[in-house]
């Protein structure tokens, strides 16, 4: 049986978001690489690929944090204990039949797994809310010039908050679309319609990724505010997508 690593937190399966959403497992934990030991990988029982075993302390925590999480929700949604490897596009590799998403940021790790019989896709993202002055430079990559009109009143008010919004966002539509249409796509290629206080968003695709997933096609999306901290979810459901026309 393996234990948890010095350098994590017990592991925490809170679910942060008002909406329910059967089937899905998040797990989460708090990280230290100054608290890695150099048995935490064996310990753990996580190998790590040759490009972490080679890296420094932080990515190494990270790796093993993620990796723990994962491990945990598959456990969970499966019964299954499976760590997912790292794939040649360094994108996680789930099992047959589930789906998941891993993230990290500054000390906090989580994951989010399901079944493809519910869900054919998951993203998950976290991101430290910047500082104005370190968001308003990025906000010319991160936005595209309708957002950047769209939302000039948070651009005005709440800088940090809403580019950081935006960039967490965007990374969770990469998440939950880069494994069904096998393709990269970047922040001009999607754009932010709206958001709530609520904690509802919406976005847009700007960019034909397949078939299926058109330019001006539309999904729904969710984020908390914890402390520092956004972190953001977008599902696929099984039987369609959660999208419609423009």
């Amino acid at each position: 049986m393996s234990l948890l690593p010095a350098c994590c937190s017990t592991p925490d399966d809170r679910w942060p978001w008002p909406q329910s959403l059967p089937g899905l497992e998040l797990i989460s934990l708090d990280f230290d690489p100054d608290n890695l030991k150099p048995d935490d990988f064996t310990i753990s029982d996580i190998v790590p690929p040759p490009s972490v075993e080679r890296a420094v302390a932080k990515r190494q925590a990270e790796y093993l944090a993620g990796r723990f999480c994962a491990r945990e929700g598959l456990r969970r949604a499966t019964g299954q204990p499976v760590v997912p490897a790292l794939g040649d596009d360094r994108a996680p590799v789930w099992p047959t039949g589930c789906v998941g998403s891993i993230t990290h940021t500054r000390g906090w790790a989580a994951a989010v797994i399901g079944q493809q019989q519910d869900y054919a896709g998951v993203g998950l993202d976290a991101e430290v809310i910047m500082p104005d002055e370190r968001a308003l430079p990025l906000c010319r990559q991160i936005l595209t010039p309708s957002e950047q009109e769209r939302f000039s009143a948070e651009l005005t008010s709440q800088a940090g908050f809403f580019i950081t919004l935006a960039f967490c966002l965007k990374e969770t539509l990469f998440k939950a679309l880069y494994p069904l249409v096998q393709q990269r796509f970047y922040f001009e290629h999607a754009e932010v319609l709206s958001w709530h206080p609520d904690g509802s968003a919406r976005l847009r695709l700007l960019k034909t990724l397949s078939q299926e997933w058109t330019s001006h096609t539309e999904l729904d999306a969710w984020f908390i505010r914890e402390e520092h901290r956004l972190v953001s979810l977008i599902v696929v459901p099984a039987y369609g997508h959660s999208a419609s026309g423009a």
